[in-house]
């Protein structure tokens, strides 16, 4: 009798074991980043508006495909008042404000706090005017 009792009570912890495992990897695999390719080639963003879930990590992987160098800038209205300007020549110490080389490619991860929208612009002389603008649609928790 005390060996059906033992067999099940270690059926059952089993059981717990595998599912609380199970339950742990999905907790895990819903804050892993988020990527998100954005390829810039003739001085524009594509794409140019991007939906990502605020409170988890995203990765944005942003090739150049152009013979020129672009800024990748993310921010509020202020934000980008500074940077239109501002004198820094370069961007790579601030996930939201990188620089990414003539035919290279950069990763940065950036969590957004809140829902709303963040433009993501290129500040290099004309770039903005020309039309090197994008915007992050950033939506509840997902």
């Amino acid at each position: 009798m005390l060996r059906g009792r033992t067999a099940t009570g270690i059926g059952l912890g089993l059981a717990v074991a595998v599912l609380t495992g199970i339950a742990a990897n999905a907790v895990a695999r819903s804050h892993d980043p988020i990527e998100i390719p954005i390829t810039i080639h003739f001085s524009h963003f594509d794409p140019a508006t991007v939906t990502v879930p605020a409170g988890r990590p995203v990765t944005f992987i942003i090739t150049n495909t152009d013979p020129i160098d672009h800024e990748w800038i993310v921010g509020d209205a202020a934000t980008h008042e500074r940077h239109r300007t501002g004198t820094e020549p370069v961007h790579n110490a601030r996930p939201t404000e990188i620089t990414i080389p003539a035919e290279t490619q950069k990763r940065t991860t950036i969590t957004f706090p809140a829902v709303g929208s963040e433009l993501y612009i290129c500040h290099l002389p004309g770039h903005e005017a020309y039309g090197m603008v994008g915007t992050d649609v950033i939506t509840g928790s997902g």
